[in-house]
């Protein structure tokens, strides 16, 4: 599977991902461009998958991805728990047409 690189050089990519991560962990609903909703969407299944195991382990990696204490914490006590008894698919990306000012296409993905 090749990552898309949305035209910013790799340090840059993985920080604004992180923060995208991060943002859509803590509200649970995100709007951003299309491309970027489908590279954030196997992160985020990623960091929820490895937020249902409880050991130090895993919680080491999810900090290693999610930038703010609070959103990790929130993760391992609401979203995790949430979908224990789902395999995957926890989140939906729905394209809400172009943006005005260059028509990106845009869409909303939120967490299932």
């Amino acid at each position: 599977m090749a990552m898309r690189k949305l035209g910013r050089p790799t340090a840059h990519r993985k920080a604004m991902l992180r923060g995208l991560v991060t943002a859509l962990l803590e509200n649970e609903k995100l709007e951003t461009t299309v491309t970027r909703a489908k590279e954030l969407r196997s992160l985020v299944e990623k960091v929820i998958t490895t937020g249902k195991k409880t050991d130090l382990h895993s919680k080491r990696q999810v900090y290693a991805v999610v930038t703010k204490e609070t959103v990790s914490k929130k993760l391992f006590d609401e979203i995790a728990p949430r979908y224990s008894d789902r395999n995957g698919g926890y989140t939906r990306i729905i394209r809400i047409g172009p943006r005005r000012g260059d028509a990106a296409e845009m869409a909303v993905i939120e967490l299932v």
